[in-house]
């Protein structure tokens, strides 16, 4: 599948797209944590699958006229934007957002030069880069030594002398030749590069500081009590508008000039800036949760998956335990598909590299695959995507309208190529399976198929307790293919199936892919956190690459539409979201072990051996766990949350019961084995708790 804007680099990473010449991203567009690299993608050409899969990995190629051109990754660790509303319901304090809030915009906007100024105070033969607001605070970029903890701490220290003075910040136009006269006379090579980008003037400058005594001093490289920067704002009016105690250095973290390995490793840090203290107490509270649920974290003390360094950065491992979620989620998934008439397939995971160039992969995406092997001196290619197999499947045979439509679906494995300091967790990988599907169609059928996709993503979410979204829907961007009767057609067609749908959307104007307009959808989880997932993609350009057709009434050769769609995105990402969304606490019907029977001594085992075999039978995933003392046996079960506890001893023997107790529901009591089976069957079968 191919997209426009990819969460390649996301949770939900967002472009760094700024106005005018301000070095700093646009408060529409937050960014957030990516460590310790980031690096470029082409704009051009991006894989609709690496938007599911990167999703709260989204990537989008960066558009910059003043800065690098980079890309970065939120983290959905550290986003606290998506609980905002629900808190306030709840009476908790609302953290504002950038976009909510132009003074925290600005405070944020403000922190970034006062950190700035702070390190070269502290550290003169730092260079200053780049320094945006993001998500959740701002960062600052700076070719210098590398920084630790307690760097950190002395460069906050600073800051708050700064911001004590209460320093104003002044904007300044000048023309090209002046802005450069002054970043020469102060030796920031790094701005030389960025004036070079900019087109616009005049140029902007922002100063911190007592700009006229700068001004007389700055031919002989006087700093003082002035700093400033090429900026296009927006600031407070001074730095006492910021305050002191609602400010943190959280991080430094190594990232990659202009995104390029080959260019400089900077210092990036990391900050967080809030309107009051209280704020930022709450932000933190959220980030400690969200540490809490941290599905790398979890899934090693659960024993559910591993990142072997022996086979490879980015390779999951699925344990047996994970293997049994994995397995229960392809089985719900497969079973809907089919209900909903699709046919599964199974392809290749290797085509000759030919199939790439047809579908304009190795044109475009070249730098997101893996190598290319020699087999009988013929190339081969891993693939990245599934789209041109289900292509090769549809151009077996010759078809006529009365076909369609015609719905494939596949949990099919693809190979992506990334920096290893770009892996995090499940996350972002190398090797991961998307739950893909497409669908060809004739024109007038787009509207009822998206309807049915709606319907059907909604159908597969709520089985896994997801109920809240937000939707979006991307128009036609400015250079794309097909003429403009389809775009509309399609684009018409989409917004009356979430109509029917009575979903709420935004509409996300020129946002489309250059080959399609497309729906978007993200999940939200227990903290109100949002993970791009699900993707809906009309696509104009692949069926005219592989030459696709179709006979129409009158006997003449069309050709269809084709429809991408994805509702987990990837398998490995969608179960890290499961994860941090349950802390690992999973409901009964998901649980990999629904039961544990816990004998009070070793005398008490072939009982539970037999009730463990009656489970078994009734389709109970159930475990004994015996040889140490009782409370310890529950202490480990609770650690590993497991639902259900069954004890037994002598009594329990003797009666043919067993004694409850659950990680929901508490002490349940004593119950015939037959009455503990018919329970679990319900709770399972109902999605309830036990």
């Amino acid at each position: 599948m191919f997209g426009s804007a990819h969460t390649a680099k996301s949770a939900m990473a967002l472009s760094l797209s700024l106005s005018k010449h301000c070095l700093l991203n646009s408060p529409s567009k937050a960014l957030s944590h990516f460590s310790p690299k980031f690096y470029a993608i082409s704009p051009s050409f991006i894989g609709i699958n690496d938007y599911i899969h990167r999703g709260t990995g989204l990537w989008r190629a960066a558009k910059f006229s003043a800065v690098a051109t980079e890309v970065t990754e939120a983290s959905p660790v550290t986003s606290v934007a998506e609980g905002r509303e629900r808190d306030a319901s709840e009476g908790k304090i609302v953290l504002p957002t950038n976009k909510s809030s132009e003074k925290l915009l600005r405070i944020r906007h403000t922190c970034a030069h006062v950190m700035a100024m702070a390190v070269q105070k502290l550290y003169p033969e730092a260079k200053v880069t780049i320094g945006p607001w993001i998500e959740n605070g701002f960062y600052y970029d700076f070719d210098m030594e590398p920084l630790t903890d307690k760097d950190l701490k002395k460069i906050k220290k600073e800051m708050e002398r700064i911001i004590g003075k209460n320093l104003p910040l002044i904007r300044e136009e000048v023309s090209r030749g002046e802005a450069l006269k002054r970043i020469m006379a102060i030796n920031e090579p790094y701005k030389v590069e960025i004036l070079d980008s900019i087109k616009e003037e005049p140029i902007t400058i922002y100063h911190i500081g007592d700009y006229f005594t700068f001004a007389l001093l700055v031919p002989i490289g006087w700093k003082g009590n002035e700093w400033w920067d090429l900026c296009a704002g927006p600031h407070v009016e001074s730095t006492g508008n910021i305050n002191r105690k609602a400010l943190e250095l959280e991080s430094v973290a190594g990232a990659y000039w202009r995104g390029d390995t080959n260019k400089p490793m900077l210092q990036r840090i990391y900050g967080t800036a809030w309107e009051n203290e209280e704020q930022l107490k709450a932000y933190l509270h959220f980030k400690e949760e969200a540490k809490r649920r941290d599905h790398r974290r979890i899934g090693q003390d659960l024993d559910l998956f591993s990142i072997q360094d022996d086979a490879g950065g980015g390779l999951v491992f699925w344990h047996p335990k994970g293997a049994i979620i994995r397995h229960i989620i392809e089985d719900a998934w497969k079973r809907i598909h089919i209900q909903h008439g699709y046919d599964l397939l199974y392809t290749p995971h290797v085509a000759k590299a030919d199939l790439w160039k047809i579908s304009g992969h190795l044109d475009f995406y070249k730098e997101n695959m893996f190598d290319q092997m020699e087999i009988e001196d013929e190339l081969y290619q891993l693939r990245p995507m599934n789209c041109p197999y289900h292509i090769l499947i549809y151009k077996r045979k010759p078809h006529s309208y009365r076909d369609f439509p015609i719905r494939v679906a596949e949990l099919g494995t693809v190979y992506r190529y990334e920096l290893s300091g770009s892996l995090h967790g499940l996350f972002r990988v190398r090797g991961f399976t998307q739950d893909d599907a497409h669908i060809f169609c004739l024109d007038d059928q787009i509207k009822d198929e998206i309807r049915g996709v709606l319907d059907l993503t909604e159908e597969i979410l709520l089985q896994f307790g997801f109920d809240k979204y937000e939707v979006n829907l991307s128009t036609r961007p400015e250079k794309a293919v097909g003429g403009d009767d389809i775009w509309e057609k399609a684009t018409s067609a989409l917004k009356d199936a979430l109509n029917d749908k009575g979903w709420s959307y935004e509409i996300d104007e020129g946002g489309g892919a250059f080959y399609g307009p497309k729906i978007d959808l993200k999940i939200e989880d227990a903290l109100g956190r949002k993970w791009q997932c699900s993707t809906i993609q009309v696509d104009f350009n692949l069926p005219e690459r592989f030459d696709i057709t179709y006979v129409d009434s009158d006997q003449e050769k069309k050709r269809p539409i084709m429809i991408h769609r994805a509702v987990l995105g990837s398998l490995e990402r969608f179960f890290g979201v499961l994860i941090e969304n349950y802390a690992g606490d999973f409901p009964l019907w998901l649980s990999p072990i629904q039961a544990r029977l816990l004998p009070v001594t070793d005398t008490q085992l072939d009982y539970c051996n037999e009730v463990k075999k009656r489970l078994k039978d009734n389709g109970i995933r159930v475990e004994v766990c015996s040889g140490e003392r009782l409370p310890k046996l529950i202490r480990t079960s609770e650690k590993l949350k497991i639902p259900l506890m069954a004890v037994v001893g002598p009594k329990e023997v003797e009666t043919e019961t067993v004694t409850v107790r659950s990680r929901f529901g508490g002490e349940l009591g004593t119950m015939t084995v037959d009455e503990f089976t018919s329970k679990i069957k319900y709770a399972i079968e109902n999605r309830t708790f036990f």
